[in-house]
Order: C-alpha cells, then sequence, then structure tokens
C-alpha cells in the first residue's frame, strides 16, 4: 500500500544521505525529498508545504504553548552539537570565562532561545551560576542581515530579560568584530572568527576538553531539532510514523556503519587528518549507538533540554518527554 504523496524537508546530513541517494527507503511511502536552508524548511513546515521536516525542538515546544497541537514529533534527532564551542567573545572586552559575561551584550541568531542558545546558557547555568536576565540580549542575523525575526515562530522572553534587535543591515558576526557586541551565542562559527580576525575568540578555548568532560558527567549529547508531521496524516494512516521513523533510524545506521566499516581503512572516506584517531577516541566514550534514536536513550537529554527551556521562561512548566511524540513511538 503506498501512501499520498508526502513532501519531507531535512538537512543532507551524512545520516539522512541515504535517504537521499535511495540506499534507504520509507517502506510504502510515496515522497519528495527537499534540503533547503534550515530556516526555509523551519518555515514550510510551519506554512504547509512540507507535510514532514525537520524543526527545531524550540519552535516545536513553542507550536504546543501556543495552541497548536496539529504538529506531533516522532523521537528522530539528526542534528547534534556539544555548544561550550559555541559562544564566542570580542577579545577586547577583558571576558575570560562565564563569570565575565555578567552585564554584557550579547547577539544570538534569529530569535532569543534557539536550540543551541538554549542549551548553552542552560550548560553555563548549571555548572557557573550563569543568569541571562543579567544581560542585553541582541537579535538578528549571523551572516546576513534580518530585517525582522523569524515569522515562523513565536518569540516568548521573560519580563526580566532585556532582548533588542540589531540594527537595520547589520550582522552579528560584523558587530562582534567591530566590539559593538561583547559576546555571541550562535549556532554556527562567525565568519571573521573563521577567517581568522584577532578581535574574537571562543569564550572556552579548550571548549573540547570541557565538552568531554560534560558528556561523562551527564551523559548528554545534546540535540536541536527533532522530526515533526501533521497529526492529521498520522491520523489518517496509523503506521505512519513507525514508517517514518523506520526509514529515519536505517539512514542513521547506514551511516554510523560506514564509520564503523572505514576504521580499516583509517577513515581515509574523509579529508580529515587522524580522523582514524579521533574515531577511536570517541569510541572509548561513547556507547556503541553514539546517535541515538527513540525516548528511552534520549530521555535525559530531553527533560534536561525541557527544564532549560522552562527555566529560561521559553515554555510552559508542563511538557513532559512522552507527550511531545506520537503515541505509537513513546517506548522507542
Amino acid at each position: 500500500m503506498t501512501t499520498a504523496h508526502l513532501d519531507i524537508a531535512v538537512t543532507r546530513y551524512d545520516n539522512t544521505r541515504g535517504l537521499f541517494d535511495g540506499s534507504v527507503a520509507f517502506d510504502g511511502l510515496d515522497v519528495t525529498l527537499h534540503s533547503p536552508a534550515i530556516p526555509e524548511i523551519f518555515a514550510g513546515l510551519v506554512s504547509g508545504r512540507f507535510d514532514v521536516a525537520e524543526f527545531g525542538l524550540t519552535h516545536y515546544l513553542r507550536a504546543r504553548d501556543t495552541g497548536s497541537p496539529d504538529l506531533v514529533a516522532i523521537p528522530v534527532f539528526p542534528a547534534r552539537a556539544f555548544r561550550h564551542s559555541s559562544i564566542f567573545v570580542n577579545t577586547s572586552k577583558a571576558i575570560t570565562g562565564p563569570a565575565d559575561l555578567t552585564g554584557r551584550t550579547i547577539g544570538e541568531f534569529g530569535m532569543y532561545g534557539q536550540d543551541s542558545g538554549i542549551w548553552a546558557k542552560g550548560i553555563l547555568s548549571d555548572d557557573y551560576g550563569f543568569a541571562p536576565e543579567h544581560n542585553r540580549w541582541i537579535i538578528g542575523g549571523l551572516e546576513t542581515p534580518l530585517p525582522a525575526p523569524f515569522a515562523f515562530t513565536t518569540h516568548p522572553h521573560p519580563d526580566a530579560v532585556e532582548v533588542g534587535f540589531a540594527p537595520p543591515g547589520r550582522t552579528l558576526a560584523e558587530m562582534l568584530d567591530r566590539g559593538e557586541i561583547d559576546a555571541l551565542f550562535a549556532s554556527n562559527a562567525p565568519t571573521p572568527y573563521l577567517a581568522g580576525s584577532p578581535n574574537i575568540a571562543p569564550l572556552f578555548p579548550d571548549h573540547e576538553a570541557r565538552e568531554r568532560d560534560w558528556y561523562r558527567r551527564t551523559g548528554i549529547f545534546p540535540m536541536m531539532h527533532t522530526i515533526v508531521a501533521r497529526r492529521e496524516l498520522f491520523e489518517a494512516r496509523p503506521t505512519l510514523s513507525r514508517t517514518l521513523f523506520d526509514g529515519f533510524l536505517t539512514a542513521k545506521n547506514v551511516a554510523a556503519q560506514r564509520y564503523r566499516e572505514m576504521r580499516k581503512l583509517f577513515q581515509v572516506t574523509t579529508m580529515v587528518p587522524w580522523m582514524y584517531h579521533l574515531f577511536e577516541e570517541n569510541q572509548a566514550l561513547f556507547p556503541q549507538d553514539w546517535f541515538p534514536y527513540g525516548t528511552a536513550a534520549n530521555r535525559t537529554a530531553l527533560e534536561t533540554f525541557l527544564r532549560y527551556s522552562h527555566e529560561q521562561g521559553l515554555s510552559a512548566a508542563s511538557h513532559t518527554v512522552d507527550e511531545l511524540f506520537a503515541e505509537e513511538l513513546r517506548n522507542t
């Protein structure tokens, strides 16, 4: 049995490559895969352009908080990143550690409380006592001026948090480089930093060591996005959530197995020197499935994200992990 045509939008990660090259299929589904820029994916899901799409966890929570129960997630998490490494500072501002962020003007891409920002603020709060309300936040585009905050989501923030918007035609990357903001919580590294600007540095130069220590203590590999579809699709075809989950899971497992098999070739399928050593080092730290899907292996990470989101005044207190996902997949 083949369902009506579905438009599915997701980034071309290595864990989704098999879906795009045809080596992995969604059983019995007639689909077209799309991979525009992430903001376009998110906006396309909300507008109805896409039936199934990658979606930021914070956007999903906000949709639910504003009475939009028509969106339902499946416990697939295609994008993960540790976030000590995503905080940058201007080198002229005498910021040498988290304590020096108090009272500063900090940039954040697109909105206050995007997925990477929620994780970074929460981690700093847990480990260093960071309090976002003690700062002024500037929202804008990272490399391209953003005329207005993202229209596909809501923009809550506590009254105690001062949130402004970047001046017209300005980007957060250039504002950080010029010292017009003191720090930046980013999902991507700013271009001036990558180009070698002496004006920008990571808050934690030893971020990898800190991230590894944080993982040892928490067991959390932070996820940013999940996969979301409209409830009516699941109601019309009760097996759809499982079919989607299995397709994404298979594509991810194929990618993971590719890394394991390339150990014997010293990971020469990548252009990164010493990738073999990095993979071996990670094998010693992470479980066999280091990029898990499903609710069981991700419960601690999800509960932590929900706590951070609530503590930062961005979502309701009543969310539980199980209520977020299609009922058929709550025991995965």
